[in-house]
């Protein structure tokens, strides 16, 4: 495995492109939040990362008195967005992305978020609005680099993947280090299943992560990810076969190789694998859907 880069250091990765590690190295963040800079004399800003003074203060070195046309945020999970608004109050750059907190969930996430039965919103910065909302397929230019939006829900339902020249800003819902957690309502098994194969049909080869190194083959790692997702699904399915089990049963038989610490969030995916196996008839809740009930193979 590589070797964490220095917090606050920028690092160059590209012609025209360089990152920002902020200091928040978490077992859901990695090393920390990566922060891009992409351009040369005019920069755009992508995930500006978590309201930290310390992680404030090197973006603005690294800047270095350049001019910020854009500020960019993949979603807006704490640890990407909350520092959008202080950098855009002292650069006078707007803040873009897909649209506030809510947006981009399916119809039957958004039902169910309502009835708050099944629990969730980790991390999620509840009181962010962009500037301007981009719509699926935008065009976002700037000075010598244009980059396309792609609406890539799963991880959280406002994500978004920029695609620039042959390489993809991936955010949290591809990274080379570890799976995405999908955490119902914000997070949709459906949505993530359609959202990589999206993202590979763009033919990227290389991605830069909203956590962890750059991914230098993209289309296999989301390749192993969907397998990875389709394996944990047959071992769900496989699990229900014995009688109708609730999410944390299934995750106690399905999840032994995962640390103690990360067992909430390893049922929390299996929750997101069962709602996605009930839109698909594949399985169905014994009573009233929540994130205690129990499931059965239909």
């Amino acid at each position: 495995m590589a070797k964490s880069p220095m917090a606050g250091a920028p690092r160059q990765l590209a012609d025209g492109l360089s990152c920002v590690l902020a200091p928040n190295p978490s077992p859901m963040t990695f090393w920390g939040t990566n922060t891009y800079l992409l351009g040369e004399d005019t920069l755009a800003v992508i995930d500006p990362g978590p309201d930290q003074p310390d992680h404030l203060d090197a973006l603005l070195s690294a800047i270095g008195g350049r001019t910020v046309s854009h500020i960019l945020v993949t979603h807006s999970h704490l640890d990407h967005s909350p520092l959008a608004r202080p950098l855009s109050r002292i650069t006078g750059a707007p803040v873009l992305a897909y649209g506030d907190s809510r947006a981009g969930r399916s119809a039957i996430m958004e039902d169910l978020s309502q009835h708050g039965a099944l629990g969730g919103g980790e991390g999620v910065d509840a009181g962010f609005v962009p500037d301007e909302a981009i719509a699926d397929g935008t065009e976002i230019q700037g000075d010598g680099w244009t980059l396309r939006a792609l609406h890539t829900p799963g991880h959280f339902g406002n994500h978004l993947c920029f695609i620039w020249g042959d390489a993809a800003f991936t955010g949290d819902l591809v990274m080379g280090w570890a799976t995405s957690l999908v955490s119902p309502p914000d997070g949709d098994l459906t949505h993530f299943m359609a959202s990589c194969a999206r993202l590979a049909d763009t033919g990227a080869p290389r991605g830069f992560a909203g956590h962890g190194a750059p991914i230098d083959d993209l289309q296999d790692r989301i390749s192993n990810l969907l397998a990875h997702r389709r394996t944990r699904e047959a071992q769900i399915t496989a699990t229900l076969q014995s009688g109708p089990q609730a999410a944390a049963e299934i995750t106690g038989v399905v999840y032994t190789d995962v640390a103690p610490a990360l067992l909430p969030m390893a049922e929390r995916n299996v929750l997101a694998h069962l709602i996605d196996l009930c839109s698909r008839q594949i399985a169905a809740p014994v009573g009233a859907l929540s994130a205690t009930a129990k499931f059965t193979l239909i």
